[in-house]
């Protein structure tokens, strides 16, 4: 499994990272949750709502990715359909709280036909989008219940062209008592200013987490525990290939490894190598056309640094002249357009690219 959380079952170590998140929240601490990209945020947000629900089953929990989002119109509709209508059990409740918060604009109601709850979206004009967030944030106030809301990708509020998104947000999230909130983002440097920064609104407001590779020798059990229930044999060697290959990055470990599981055979090298090529394959079209919107010097440098695997320091003369680059400036200047794409990320050890099956059919190609 590869997307989703599904059970604890299927969820691997972070044992002292779900033991810190949950202590915090469960002590009325806010968490800024720092990590790259498909390292596994999301899933460890999942892991410890579900303990949380264990020890407390009334609490009520929410998700929202604002990855997409690009104002803060935005970010109160999506805010919006998240949390209205899911703080009751009952339809009629659920619909009266709502109406009696949101003044500002007309919620239009559904119901989902399997389970009840009411669906809702909002239309909001420009000028009613401020008003509307404090009516959630109101309505959230209004519950009995304790709620924890989990902001995935938050860094991107920083690119809103609307001013003070930072202010508006914690000045209300300081005045919830029965809500806690995960600010989980990928950004480091970002995430870090955001939250570290004393010019910052949310200066010192929550508790800092950041989270790297699941270590190597449990991961190793967990897989190969799950390959030996399902009658084939993943032998420690071949586990260490996969997890050396991709630097213990989890999605890219946990991809090849459910592709493996999925061949319904005892693993070898080979295998490995073949399943890596099938992933690649399939994603080779969607990354040749994502270079057509770059210029060569971006594509050029995104290759030399794909060839090397990682660059400690991409402005050196040697990187430059081995790979025929142009000026450092105009290195410098493809380096900061890449890292803003998330198309190369600056690792503990140097720059790599941040796609690791990218990364291979870069090492690959001819341009």
């Amino acid at each position: 499994m590869i997307s989703g959380y599904h059970s604890p079952e299927f969820f691997c170590d972070r044992e002292t990272e779900t033991a810190t998140m949950i202590d915090a929240l469960h002590n009325g601490r806010n968490v800024t949750l720092i990590a790259p990209r498909r390292m596994g945020k999301t899933g460890l947000i999942r892991h410890a709502f579900y303990k949380l629900k264990e020890q407390e089953p009334d609490i009520v929990t929410f998700y929202m990715d604002i990855y997409s989002t690009q104002s803060l119109g935005d970010f109160v509709r999506l805010f919006a359909n998240t949390v209205l209508g899911k703080l009751d059990a009952a339809p009629q409740k659920a619909l009266s709280r709502i109406t009696k918060f949101i003044r500002s604009c007309r919620p239009v109601f559904t119901l989902d036909q399997l389970t009840g709850v009411p669906q809702v979206t909002i239309d909001i004009s420009p000028a009613e989008e401020e008003s509307t967030l404090g009516e959630i944030f109101e309505y959230l106030a209004s519950s009995e219940k304790r709620c924890y809301i989990a902001i995935d990708e938050f860094q991107q509020i920083a690119e809103y062209p609307d001013k003070g998104v930072e202010a508006l947000l914690r000045s209300y999230v300081q005045f919830l008592p029965n809500v806690n909130f995960i600010f989980a983002g990928s950004k480091q440097h970002v995430m870090q200013e955001m939250f570290m920064s004393s010019k910052k609104p949310f200066f010192q407001s929550t508790q800092l987490l950041t989270i790297g590779i699941i270590d190597r020798e449990k991961y190793a059990r967990f897989a190969m525990d799950h390959f030996t229930k399902h009658g084939t044999c993943l032998p420690k060697e071949v586990f260490d290939r996969v997890y050396d290959r991709f630097d213990g990055h989890t999605w890219y470990v946990q991809s090849l490894l459910n592709r493996l599981y999925g061949y319904d055979r005892d693993v070898d090298i080979d295998l490995v190598e073949y399943a890596e090529r099938q992933i690649i394959s399939e994603l080779s079209y969607s990354y040749a056309d994502l270079l057509k919107a770059y210029a060569a010097g971006p594509v050029r440098l995104m290759k030399a640094i794909a060839k090397e695997g990682c660059v400690k320091e991409v402005l050196s003369g040697d990187f430059i002249s081995r790979h025929r680059l142009r000026a450092a400036s105009s290195v410098n200047s493809a380096l900061k357009k890449l890292l803003d794409n998330e198309l190369v990320y600056p690792g503990e050890n140097g720059y790599i690219i941040y796609d690791r099956f990218m990364g291979e059919w870069l090492r690959n190609q001819l341009f």
